[in-house]
Parts: structure tokens; C-alpha cells; sequence
């Protein structure tokens, strides 16, 4: 029998316990994306890999992540939330397991979309259960703490990556997932109480591996284009992008059981705060991936050192989301996520100007702007787009908010990698004649003059890369000033039972 999650007014009476068994579990899937990141220059040396097997390797997981998100939020309500965070975390762990062992390029990627599985069963699941168990009063607090825990990962995720890089291998980036996985599942199993949604949607099977292979196809064009190797793999994953989303989209519009309500979107707290961080994690999600690369191919930090070098995103992340938890009830969340947003676009702009020898104050003003602005505006728009969903429906509405976050992130790697990848090409070929797709495989020809070449071609890419970033951070601050007049008065959108 399902345990009482506590009513919707006074909240359930271990709710800030159960708070942080979402939160150990949250850990685990943070983690992996953080401790990967100063992990790639390893991975590219180990499979003399370029720019698009390490977009490849990023995006398998992101991919598969945000394709499955709606299915698993679907099944979470269906079936229990907190049954699927333990399925979705033990997964998650077999699938470490795999990544560990791999001994080529394609299983490593493999490894990284049956990751993408067990995040998308966790992390529907995480949000769901906040809005079940804590009053709407409470929420910012609770969702502000999600938000800090995430940032505490990405802080110790880098350090612990180049730790791990440092003493074993790229390998053990993996290996750490098995206990943390494990030990968050045995958290949760103990703490997090079960709840379902008695009118849940139908798991429609058929759906989730056509919005899993549209966007496969959408990221995946964008990864050929960017490399220029094959128009004709390049259309034919764009002609599976545009057909299997719209056989998804010509499902849902005509099932009378959708796993998607489309009606949500004509709630502008839904749509324009959904719109909103889509756009801006196309920018933030790439962040990591080239300032990896900057630290350690052109700094030439070890990968212990430049995973420090990034704490300064971290702890911005953590002081902006505490202070955006509470920000909300005085100024209003539109302001917080434009505030936030703008915050974003500053540390990308200042990032657009770092050289060869850029002073580490210069590279951490741009981090702490990036994650002070995450963090303050991540609260708000969490908030305002959950709250324009009802409450049984909380599994459906997560999934979907995260689904356009983690699509921004596959299509930010993918898009601004391939820029990267194109700048780098175009101005290491003007030269040297060379047609090197990323900078790590030009430093292994071991030649001091293409060595220069690289490190300033892979520098004119780099800030190309951090303007589109903080044009699209601006764009976001822009959608949430045109559509979220307001958000607090407007009632949830009535999305009819099964």
C-alpha cells in the first residue's frame, strides 16, 4: 500500500529528510555530466578521438536522457515515483560498470545512452516527489536546496574527475558512479515515501522511442554538419529528426490518453519560463565542454588542477540558487529569472575574451557570473513552470521541464561543438594547410609551430563560441520579460483526468 505523502497544504511531516534522499540521488546524475568534463582531453588522447566523438560521448547520455524524460515521468506517476528512482539508479550504476570497461569509442558511447536511461527514470522522479510532499509556501525553499545540491556536485564533480584522471585513468570517472549509485539507492529506499497519480496516462511505448529517435536525429545533424564529413548521413538523420518528431507530435495530438498535454503550453508561466531555459541552456551546457579544453589543452593544466579551477561556477551556483529561493516572494520570479539570465550573458561575454595567458581572476569572474546567474534565476523558473501544472499531474510536468532543459544542453554541446570544431578547422587550415578537427589531436603531432597555430586557432573558436552562448543567455532574459507578466495570478491550466 502506498504511504501518504501528506496533503497539499501542510506538507508531509519528514519532508526536509526526504529532501535529502532526492537530493543523494539528484548527486549521482550531476556528478557523472561534472566529473566527465575534465575528463574528454583523457578520452580524446585514449581513442585519438576529435571533437565530435567527445560531442558524441556527452550527447549519447544527454540524448537519451531528454527523450526518455516524458516516459519515465509518465511511468513515475503510473507506476510510483519512488520505484522509479531506485529502478533508474540502478541502472545507472550497471551501466558505470559498462563505461568502465570500454575499450573503444563506440562502447564507451553505448555505456553513456544506457546511463541516459537510468537519469531519465531518476530525475522526473526527484521533482515529482518535492511537489508531493512539501506545501506550495515551501517549494522555492525546497527546490532552491535541489538546486545547491546540484551546485555542490558540480563543484566536487571536476576536483574528484581530475583526481580520479590524475592517479587511475579516464576509467574512473565511471567506476565512481557504482557506490554513489548504490549508496543514494539505499538513501531513497529508506526515506522517500511511494505515491502514484490515480488517473495516471497511459505508458505509451510507441511515443517514447519516437521522441527518443527524433531528437537523436535532430543532435546527431547537427553533429555532421558541424564536422562537414557527409551530407548524406546528415540528411537522412534530419529526415529521422523531422519524421519521428512528428509522428510523436501526430500521436499525442490525436491519442485520447497522451503522455504529453499540449494544452500546458498555452499557459505562458509554462511555456515562456519552459522557452526561457531552454535557450539558456544552450549556452551553459557547452560551458563546460570548451573550458575544459582551454584549461588544460592551452593552460596545460592537469586535470586535478583544472577541475579545481572551476569551483568558482559551483559556488556561484550554490550563493545564487540560496538567495534565489527566497528572492521570489519579494521581487517577483520574472525578475529573479531575468536578473539571473542577464548574470549569465555578463560571465559569457567576459569568458569571450580570454587569451593564452588570461589571468585565473579573469577566468573566475566569468565562472562565479555564470553560476551566481544560474543559480538565482534556476528557483524561479523551476517554480513558475511547475506551478502552472496540477499537482497529480506532477510526474508529466517535471518530466517535460527538464526534457526542454536537458534538449537545450544535447543541442548546446552539439551546436556550439560544431562551431568550435568549424572555427578551429577553418583557422588552423589557413595556417598550416592542416584540417585537424580539435586541438587535442594537433597537440599530439608534437610540432612547437602547428602547436601555436592550434592554440590560437582553438582560441578565436572558443570566443566565437562564448558570444553565441551569452546571445543566447540575453535571448532567455528576453523571453522571460515578454511572457511571464505576472505569472503568480494566473491559475493552472485545467488539464482533464484520464
Amino acid at each position: 500500500m502506498d504511504e501518504d505523502v501528506g496533503p497539499a497544504e501542510g506538507g508531509h511531516p519528514r519532508r526536509w529528510w526526504i529532501l535529502i534522499a532526492i537530493c543523494a540521488s539528484l548527486l549521482i546524475v550531476v556528478v557523472d555530466n561534472t566529473v566527465l568534463s575534465v575528463a574528454l582531453p583523457a578520452i580524446a588522447e585514449a581513442f585519438e578521438a576529435g571533437t565530435a566523438t567527445l560531442q558524441a560521448v556527452v550527447d549519447a547520455y544527454v540524448v537519451v536522457f531528454a527523450g526518455l524524460l516524458v516516459a519515465a515521468g509518465v511511468a513515475a506517476d503510473r507506476f510510483g515515483r519512488r520505484r522509479m528512482l531506485l529502478c533508474g539508479l540502478v541502472v545507472f550504476a550497471v551501466a558505470s560498470t559498462v563505461a568502465g570497461l570500454a575499450g573503444t569509442a563506440a562502447v564507451l558511447i553505448a555505456a553513456r545512452a544506457m546511463m541516459g536511461i537510468g537519469a531519465a527514470l531518476v530525475m522526473p522522479a526527484t521533482l515529482a516527489i518535492l511537489v508531493q510532499i512539501f506545501p506550495e509556501r515551501e517549494r522555492p525553499r525546497a527546490f532552491a536546496a535541489w538546486a545547491a545540491v546540484a551546485a555542490v556536485a558540480m563543484a566536487g564533480g571536476p576536483v574528484l574527475g581530475g583526481l580520479l584522471v590524475e592517479l587511475w585513468s579516464w576509467a574512473g570517472v565511471f567506476w565512481i558512479n557504482v557506490p554513489l549509485a548504490l549508496a543514494a539507492a539505499a538513501v531513497a529506499a529508506v526515506l522517500t515515501p511511494e505515491s502514484h497519480d490515480p488517473d495516471a496516462r497511459h505508458l505509451d511505448v510507441a511515443s517514447a522511442v519516437l521522441i527518443t529517435l527524433g531528437m537523436s536525429g535532430l543532435v546527431l545533424t547537427v553533429l555532421v554538419l558541424g564536422e562537414g564529413s557527409s551530407p548524406a548521413l546528415a540528411l537522412g538523420a534530419g529526415l529521422v529528426a523531422v519524421s519521428g518528431l512528428g509522428w510523436f507530435a501526430r500521436r499525442q495530438l490525436r491519442s485520447p490518453d497522451p503522455m504529453v498535454e499540449f494544452t500546458l503550453y498555452r499557459d505562458p508561466r509554462f511555456a515562456g519560463g519552459s522557452a526561457a531555459a531552454a535557450v539558456l541552456t544552450l549556452g551553459t551546457g557547452s560551458a563546460l565542454f570548451v573550458l575544459t579544453q582551454y584549461l588544460q589543452l592551452v593552460r596545460g593544466q592537469s586535470a586535478l588542477v583544472a577541475g579545481a579551477a572551476l569551483a568558482p561556477l559551483a559556488a556561484g551556483v550554490v550563493v545564487g540558487s540560496t538567495a534565489g529561493g527566497r528572492a521570489p516572494d519579494r521581487i517577483g520570479p520574472r525578475a529573479c529569472i531575468i536578473a539571473g539570465f542577464a548574470g549569465v550573458t555578463t560571465g559569457f561575454a567576459l569568458l569571450a575574451f580570454l587569451g593564452p595567458t588570461s589571468t585565473y581572476p579573469h577566468v573566475s569572474a566569468g565562472l562565479a557570473l555564470l553560476g551566481l546567474g544560474a543559480g538565482f534565476s534556476s528557483p524561479a523558473v523551476t517554480s513558475v513552470v511547475l506551478e502552472a501544472v496540477p499537482r497529480h499531474r506532477a510526474g508529466m510536468g517535471s518530466a517535460l521541464h527538464d526534457t526542454h532543459q536537458q534538449l537545450g544542453i544535447a543541442l548546446g554541446v552539439a551546436t556550439i561543438g560544431a562551431v568550435l570544431s568549424a572555427v578551429y578547422r577553418s583557422e588552423l587550415h589557413v595556417h598550416t594547410g592542416i584540417d585537424d578537427g580539435s586541438l587535442a589531436l594537433t597537440l599530439l603531432r608534437g610540432d612547437p609551430e602547428i602547436t601555436r597555430a592550434g592554440v590560437d586557432a582553438f582560441l578565436t573558436a572558443q570566443s566565437t563560441t562564448m558570444f553565441i552562448a551569452a546571445g543566447c543567455a540575453a535571448a532567455g532574459a528576453v523571453i522571460a520579460a515578454l511572457t511571464l507578466t505576472n505569472p503568480r495570478n494566473a491559475p493552472p491550466i485545467d488539464v482533464p483526468s484520464a
